[in-house]
């Protein structure tokens, strides 16, 4: 078979996988022949990009990173609805429609609690893709989109323009993962799908999109040019056929009927993929719709039912710290158990001291609860009538729960953190961190060789991946001979990484790899850098009393002074291999921007560092120059109004070659 041949036939089972697994929800395809099939096609598309179909599911993991979002301008606004909240306000709004249209029919369905967005196909093809904005002005998120597996990227005998409006959001099972990972991680919680479902649409890198697995639900045809459609039923049908995932729909006659169906959905909510917060009600026949126009923000023919939030009353039991992954405590609330919007809940997130602080939750106290965003658990107020005797104001431990180690409050924050170097809560992101590629870059250690390393009980600190055995390595894969030992090469190899990425692997907070970079070439090695003085720390460059005095905590701990010792005694580099000793660049601050074609900015930013200079990604008044490559834009402007030298790449490197 031809290799074009075969890249349209992988292209067409892999569309119509997806397409039976994220519209129809009825996957025919096995995840690991998906997934061999996929490999396959990224194989053939990297040798021949020529031959790739624009609607190929690989574009689906997300392309390179923008800086900044485009506007767009809809060609036709994408209106608000008018919200009622009471059964009175719905029927005045039903009875007001059939004075006008004795004959109405009204389209009832889920309001979806997403994020509306329009998306613009020419010729059959997905061209562009935009937030709502305000109505008439949006965000191109086009990249992001793409990731979207359930948004069709061509789609057969399609008008000349096609405009189709629809509600992005993301599926309750990924956002309770997508919290639980962050909860793991230390990371704040999104307060509900939609938070999660808008933030992850406007990530400027499309693979962080990618990765929150988005879906989304069509509602309305926008702009069709050269068709005609009679109803809105009919127009679904349409987006239907054309393999769209549209909303889900029901006509009804009879008023009393349509507030029966609202109140419906209502009940049966929780069983819904998605998250909803209320019904919408719509004129089905657009003729009608055409001749009750729209107010200035309002279409006159349709209206958004919004449901209240349910608030119940429970007692706090008790309250259990759980450390993440980053060392934060993070305390919740164990409640007795109550029904809550479809579920039981047993338990409440209270977030930090300050929010336990300002509600004075206490041991024992009754407190109204509801579901924030219908998903997390959350304390609205206390109810001090039914507060028991002798109940006391509840503190977060000045120790941390698992290890022991003291805690700490953020300087930049409400949270508080443990500061353990080898807190077991935090061993799998302390050791993966450790092995990253800006730190010890040992290659291969990803986070699910890590776990499954924590899991065997393998390593308990960074400092036991140095006496791994053959036979522990193997016991990780069945047949694992060649992987453990290209692993164990890796870790031996990263022995001999320069001290500014040990130094950056060690987790200390505030200590990124630049700090490492500076902190190795002032002090030259690990015995200097340890016995530094905060007052000593705050006088390098670039390191301010905050990050001194982390540092100097860090290195006073017994934990860390252990792990110390046993990675000198493995044969670890303490020494830096990059100290200054040509000083041209002291002082200087250089910024590099545009594309530069004779170095990258890495080998850039490493010779500027070598001769004592620094690199900065934003232009001020304190930049020494600024390096520009083609297209250098924003940056370049701003250096020649602020009189800061611009500097070729030719002139960059006669500089470094003086």
């Amino acid at each position: 078979m031809e290799v074009r041949e075969k890249i349209n036939l992988l292209t067409e089972q892999l569309n119509t996988a997806n397409y039976q697994y994220y519209v129809l929800d009825d996957p025919q395809m096995p995840d690991f022949e998906y997934d061999r099939l996929l490999r396959e096609l990224e194989e053939l598309e990297a040798v021949h990009p020529e031959l790739a179909l624009p609607d190929s599911p690989t574009n689906r993991v997300g392309g390179t990173a923008l800086s900044k979002f485009e506007q767009v301008v809809h060609p036709v606004p994408l209106m608000s609805l008018q919200d009622v909240f009471s059964r009175e306000e719905l029927l005045e709004f039903l009875t007001r429609m059939k004075t006008s249209y004795p004959s109405a029919v009204f389209s009832v369905e889920p309001k979806i609690d997403g994020l509306s967005v329009a998306l613009e196909y020419e010729n059959g093809r997905f061209i562009r893709g935009a937030t709502r904005g305000d109505g008439a002005i949006g965000e191109d998120v086009t990249e992001n989109l793409k990731t979207i597996r359930s948004i069709p990227m061509t789609i057969p005998d399609a008008p000349a323009r096609l405009i189709v409006r629809g509600e992005v959001f993301m599926p309750k099972k990924v956002f309770e993962q997508l919290n639980e990972e962050r909860e793991r991680e230390g990371k704040s919680l999104f307060a509900n799908p939609r938070n999660a479902a808008a933030g992850s649409l406007r990530q400027l890198d499309p693979k962080i999109a990618a990765k929150r697995k988005l879906d989304i639900l069509i509602f309305n045809v926008q702009l069709a040019e050269g068709l005609t459609f009679n109803s809105h039923e009919e127009s679904l049908k349409y987006l239907k056929d054309r393999k769209f995932k549209v909303i889900g729909a029901k006509l009804i006659h009879d008023p009393e009927k349509v507030i029966d169906r609202v109140m419906e959905i209502n009940e049966t909510r929780e069983k819904l993929t998605c998250d909803i917060d209320g019904a919408v009600i719509k004129i089905n026949d657009l003729a009608q719709r055409e001749a009750l126009g729209a107010t200035a923000k309002f279409p006159k023919w349709a209206v958004a039912y919004k449901y209240p939030p349910e608030i119940k009353q429970t007692q706090v039991e008790d309250i259990i710290i759980q450390v993440g992954r980053t060392g934060v405590l993070t305390p919740k609330a164990v409640v007795k158990p109550v029904r809550l919007a479809g579920t039981t809940v047993t338990n409440a997130t209270l977030h930090n001291q300050d929010f336990i602080s300002r509600l004075d939750i206490r041991l024992g106290d009754t407190v109204s609860i509801r579901k924030a965003g219908e998903i997390i658990p959350e304390i609205l107020e206390v109810d001090l009538s039914k507060r028991q005797d002798g109940a006391q104001p509840y503190f977060l431990p000045s120790r941390c729960p698992v290890c022991g180690a003291p805690v700490e409050r953020d300087p930049d924050g409400a949270f508080l953190r443990c500061t353990g170097a080898n807190c077991p809560a935090q061993l799998s992101r302390t050791i993966s961190h450790f092995a990253s590629r800006d730190a010890m870059d040992i290659d291969g250690l990803g986070s699910a060789i890590v776990d499954a390393l924590i899991d065997k009980g393998f390593v308990t600190t960074p400092a036991d991946l140095y006496d791994l055995t053959l036979e522990e390595m193997k016991s990780l894969w069945q047949k694992g001979d060649t992987q453990a030992k290209k692993l164990l090469a890796a870790i031996e190899n990263s022995k001999q990484q320069d001290l500014s990425r040990l130094i950056f692997a060690l987790g200390i907070r505030q200590v990124g790899a630049k700090a490492g970079k500076t902190l190795a070439a002032h002090f030259g090695t690990m015995d200097a850098l340890m016995s530094a003085t905060v007052e000593e720390l705050t006088n390098v460059d670039d390191v301010g009393s905050v990050t001194a005095q982390n540092i100097a905590s860090w290195f006073a701990q017994p934990q860390a002074q252990e792990m110390l010792r046993r990675l000198r005694e493995a044969g670890v580099n303490f020494e830096s291999q990059r100290q200054v000793t040509d000083h041209r660049f002291a002082g200087k601050t250089f910024v590099l921007t545009g594309a530069l074609s004779k170095f990258t900015r890495e080998e850039a930013t490493e010779k500027i560092e070598q001769f004592g200079g620094k690199a900065s990604g934003s232009v001020s008044k304190k930049t020494s120059f600024v390096v520009v490559g083609e297209n250098a834009g924003s940056k370049e402007r701003k250096a020649r109004e602020l009189g800061i030298p611009i500097l070729s790449e030719d002139d960059f490197l006669a500089m470094i070659h003086e």
